[in-house]
């Protein structure tokens, strides 16, 4: 007994201390000027369109799924991993740049397609907000231009892009609350699925197999990045998702 008792012990205050460290993230964002006007103005208003859609506010934790054809974005959120992952909105995107499958050299205007996670929080970004993707990613250093891969991939505001993902700054300032929220929950990996078209809409597939059908490669990746959209379309839970020595997507 005595062994047990000193095993929970540490845990517990492992815990405490991890709790008090997450949640001085939302204050350390609230010491930037503009993102304490926004926590201001919108942080009501969400709590209003949670209670309104019987979703517990603040969510724990959030998944972001992107389409680039049919030009939306969608934030889905949870509060443990217990449970499924539950819609909340659907943002339009402003803006494309590029054409259909994942960027593979710097200065090509291309909108990554992949697996990503948010990596950044940018309170001073030129275009209002923006929160930053681990791009280039294993999988896009192995695919991509050795020496230039490129870079600089964000979710921002402002309406604009050169290959980002853009939104409009209401927008952006709500999904910055609610990133900047799981995050202080302890969500340290908030992941964004950015595909090439909903895989379920017949218009927008029936677009991607037309600009596919005499590319191989590019068949293969978007045949991987149909495996993770079914899975959570199915199941409303995350896949695993590996990267193997050619950089191919794999599912566990």
């Amino acid at each position: 007994m005595k062994r047990k008792r000193f095993a929970i012990i540490p845990v517990f205050l492992f815990l405490c201390t991890s709790m008090k460290a997450q949640n001085s993230f939302v204050d350390y964002q609230k010491s930037f000027s503009r993102v304490s006007d926004v926590f201001k103005r919108k942080e009501d208003t969400l709590k209003r369109q949670f209670e309104a859609k019987n979703l517990i506010w603040p969510a724990k934790q959030i998944y972001i799924r992107s389409f680039k054809y049919d030009s939306e974005m969608e934030v889905w959120v949870r509060n443990s991993v217990k449970e499924d992952f539950k819609l909340f909105k659907t943002y339009k995107i402003c803006a494309l740049a590029g054409a259909l499958g994942p960027k593979r050299i710097e200065g090509d205007f291309q909108v990554p397609e992949g697996v990503y996670y948010i990596n950044e929080f940018n309170p001073n970004s030129n275009f209002h907000l923006s929160l930053g993707l681990n791009y280039p990613n294993a999988s896009d250093r192995l695919l991509s231009d050795v020496s230039q891969p490129g870079g600089d991939i964000y979710i921002h505001g402002s309406c604009v892009t050169t290959g980002c993902i853009p939104i409009t700054n209401p927008q952006i300032e709500e999904l910055y609350i609610l990133s900047s929220y799981a995050k202080s929950a302890g969500q340290e990996f908030i992941p964004v699925h950015i595909f090439p078209v909903r895989f379920n809409v017949q218009r927008s597939f029936f677009y991607l197999e037309r600009q596919i059908q005499n590319d191989p490669e590019l068949k293969k990746f978007e045949a991987r990045m149909k495996q993770v959209f079914d899975y959570f379309e199915v199941t409303k839970q995350l896949p695993v998702v590996a990267i193997d020595q050619k950089g191919d997507y794999v599912l566990y």
